[in-house]
């Protein structure tokens, strides 16, 4: 009976990360993907709409700006959705803010759907703002609702899974936009408008799972719904220790309020915690693993496979992304958050350097166009098994229940800027630096390691008071050193 019930507790586990997941980060993934597939029908679409309002049609600058004004809108609203995540989570909740988010990618499916019937491209650069939106939102609440409501054992393979949709999503984005399936010149309105279905498939499960237990009792004092939450969660058996530790968070965070993202950076006693999640947020996007996307289809075309072929290689590359996750996702309260990144930039770093080699040789060598299709599946399957995970698990770990929201906030905020940054910045530094683009990403990787290496401790197996505690020396081990150095006369003064 003791195995029924843990087996069943299990798998309602299971089915909340899995009710988080499809409309959670499953549509960061899946937006990104989906808007390749029609990139030249959307254009084409852009000239036509407006040569019929105009009688003149667009020149070609004017189409590509408006279709970069069309991609860029949702990191845009990425970043908008990041900023009103932790308000969101504070105030609504986990559960009930990622429910809320799918308000966002319905009105963006609504518009998108019916921009081709209604003549207007705004209406696809509205949808996609609003899509970013969700994104963001979810890319900050899921992995934070995710975490607090799994056991300690299993908080990093929890919270990983946050990654695993995303890949998830960005395979079947891949899949969905093929010419066969939504991605010919006449369905994609379709292709863009079928995000509103993971949005929908959440709305009817999500509800029937509980809140976040460390929620219910810290942000809202209500012990009654914590307890029933996680019994819902673990089953009637060891609650005990888990509860207390929880009081024990709820006893540290007495009489504190939520934090706003600029009380951290003036918090003297998050200095490290803060330090590390800029540094790898903002790798997370530096590093190069979105550009070689770009690279895939010229890659790939090179190595001689035929043009008609090269969306189904492609889609090979997103599926690298979802092994290493799920791999990830197994090994990780085994190796460890620390090993995972650290691995992950060392070996992204070393497979730039092959790949900046093999492109400058990419017409001399005739076996070269291989090595570069090699270094593009090594340089995701790197940044998979470690960095795209791991990143988003470590602001629940190493902030409190008082700063997580606001941590998150900038984690969010770092990570849509970058990929604005990037996607902005990433034609010129090829029109620069032409085969050794990756020079910039190299320096990241290699500085991100370092960091690692130097200045990231371990959080595996460790509750959230003690990860807090092991950076609260960190943060005031300069003052410890100061005061052991005090001479008399400054010890008697510090006395008096």
């Amino acid at each position: 009976m003791n195995k029924l019930q843990r087996l069943l507790q299990s798998r309602i586990l299971i089915l909340t990360v899995c009710a988080a997941g499809i409309g959670g980060t499953f549509q960061y993934g899946y937006n990104i993907s989906i808007i390749n597939a029609p990139t030249s029908y959307i254009q084409v679409f852009m000239n036509k709409t407006w040569q019929e309002r105009t009688g003149v049609p667009l020149e070609d600058n004017m189409i590509l700006l408006l279709w970069s004004f069309t991609v860029s809108a949702y990191p845009l609203g990425g970043l908008a959705g990041a900023v009103v995540a932790g308000p969101m989570a504070i105030m609504l909740g986990r559960k009930m803010s990622l429910l809320v988010n799918n308000v966002f990618v319905i009105i963006a499916a609504v518009l998108s759907g019916f921009s081709q019937m209604a003549k207007s491209f705004e209406m696809i650069m509205l949808s996609r703002f609003f899509t970013g939106v969700n994104a963001g939102v979810s890319m900050n609440i899921q992995p934070m609702y995710l975490a607090e409501s799994a056991p300690k054992k299993l908080r990093g393979a929890v919270a990983l899974t946050s990654a695993s949709f995303t890949a998830l999503g960005l395979v079947l984005g891949q899949v969905v936009g093929l010419r066969e399936l939504l991605g010919g010149e006449e369905s994609w309105p379709f292709l863009l408008a079928s995000n509103a279905v993971p949005g929908l498939i959440q709305l009817m499960a999500l509800p029937w799972f509980p809140e976040s237990p460390r929620y219910l009792l810290i942000d809202r004092g209500d012990r009654e719904s914590c307890i029933s939450a996680l019994q819902k969660l673990r089953g009637n058996s060891d609650l005990g220790a888990e509860l207390e530790e929880m009081l024990a968070e709820q006893a540290a965070a007495k009489g504190q309020r939520a934090k706003k993202p600029w009380e951290l950076f003036q918090n003297p006693a998050v200095r490290w915690q803060l330090m590390s999640i800029i540094v790898l947020s903002s790798a997370m996007q530096l590093c190069g693993n979105d550009s070689m996307y770009f690279y895939a289809a010229y890659v790939f075309q090179e190595a001689g496979i035929p043009q008609d072929k090269i969306p189904y290689v492609v889609i090979g590359t997103g599926s690298c992304e979802l092994i290493t996750s799920v791999t990830c996702n197994l090994i990780i309260d085994y190796a460890g958050r620390r090993p995972l990144l650290l691995g992950g930039y060392i070996f992204m770093a070393g497979w730039a350097v092959v790949f900046m080699v093999a492109l400058s040789q990419q017409t001399r060598i005739s076996w070269m166009p291989y090595l570069s299709m090699a270094c593009i599946f090594a340089y995701i399957l790197s940044f998979g098994i470690g960095p795209a995970g791991v990143t988003g698990v470590l602001p629940t770990e190493v902030f409190d229940q008082m700063s997580r929201p606001a941590a998150y906030m900038i984690c969010g905020s770092l990570l849509w800027f970058n990929l604005f940054l990037v996607g902005t910045a990433f034609p010129f530094i090829v029109k620069t630096l032409a085969h050794f683009c990756y020079v910039p990403f190299l320096v990241v990787c290699v500085c991100t390691a370092l960091y690692i290496g130097l200045f990231l401790p371990e959080t595996k197996g460790k509750s959230f008071l003690e990860i807090s505690e092991e950076f609260r020396k960190r943060n005031f081990k300069a003052q410890s050193h100061a005061a052991l150095y005090k001479g008399p006369e400054e010890i008697k003064s510090t006395v008096l």
